[in-house]
């Protein structure tokens, strides 16, 4: 029987998701539109959306079902406003999440590389779907290891943030296990990301 190694307290961990729009010639860069946090057991502790700092040239609608009614709205809280309240969230806290580089490039907000934990860099979910090299979508991961679908239709921050962390609970300890015995158990996120973590 494996050693069991002890999980960081569920009041330690929470689960991040960030949902972007388009910015720039045709859209193509990412702003920050809208961002979920849940806690260990699944409850909402953030879901927001982000007036823009930007004009906006594609909202993504159809896969985000963001409309410029979510962003324009004077109740809409401001990016600097968003991200002091996330850094202050997270600070001191594992981080689950998939491509967690990609929330934390658009948040601007940098957390110890030591306290995440990315599904999506995780080497034995890449192993068991025999992509070793490769970054696998939330879905796939969530259909070929939960057999549970995910994404089905508009894409929702809350529901990918539960979903990560539902893959990392699966594995929890067998992760924590490696760490424990200096065993990273993830491939590094992209090196164009490295200002992400600290």
């Amino acid at each position: 029987m494996a050693t069991k190694y002890p999980v960081p307290s569920s009041d330690k961990i929470l689960a991040l998701s960030c949902m972007n729009v388009g910015v720039g010639p045709g859209g193509t860069t990412a702003m920050l539109a809208r961002v979920s946090i849940v806690d260990y057991k699944g409850q909402v502790i953030l879901d927001t959306y982000v007036s823009p700092t930007m004009q906006v040239s594609d909202y993504r609608t159809a896969t985000t079902g963001i409309e410029s009614s979510h962003l324009l709205s004077p109740d809409t809280p401001t990016f600097a406003q968003v991200q002091q309240h996330v850094a202050d969230l997270i600070k001191g806290k594992v981080l689950i999440g998939h491509s967690l580089w990609n929330d934390l490039s658009v948040l601007g907000i940098p957390h110890p590389a030591v306290g995440t934990r990315d599904v999506a860099l995780y080497q034995p979910f890449r192993n068991a779907l025999r992509s070793p090299n490769q970054v696998i979508g939330l879905q796939t991961l969530m259909w070929h290891l939960m057999c549970r679908r995910c994404q089905d239709g508009q894409l929702h921050p809350v529901e990918n943030a539960r979903a990560a962390l539902d893959l990392y609970r699966t594995v929890s300890s067998e992760w924590e296990g490696a760490i424990a015995i200096g065993n990273w158990p993830s491939s590094l996120p992209p090196s164009t990301f490295s200002r992400c973590y600290l």
